[in-house]
């Protein structure tokens, strides 16, 4: 669920996995690692992820996905 949402979310807002790690202060390897489900995240990576999109964590958790377009 993470890996989908975190890149549907990040496409939305035209945000290369470079500029969602700067934003998060976080590697841009660990975002791709994210959304190949090759790792698991900490809840403050999570939360810094979140505040890049400008989403709720939990809105990068929930099973039913973003809508396109969805701000």
């Amino acid at each position: 669920m993470l890996a989908r949402n975190l890149r549907i979310y990040r496409q939305q807002r035209g945000l290369s996995q470079e500029e969602l790690a700067h934003r998060a202060e976080i590697d841009r390897t660990y975002v791709s690692a994210l959304e190949r489900c090759v790792y698991g995240v900490s809840i403050d990576v999570l939360e810094r992820i979140a505040v890049a999109l400008s989403v709720e964590a939990a809105d990068l958790l929930q099973r039913t996905p973003p809508k396109t377009g969805e701000a």
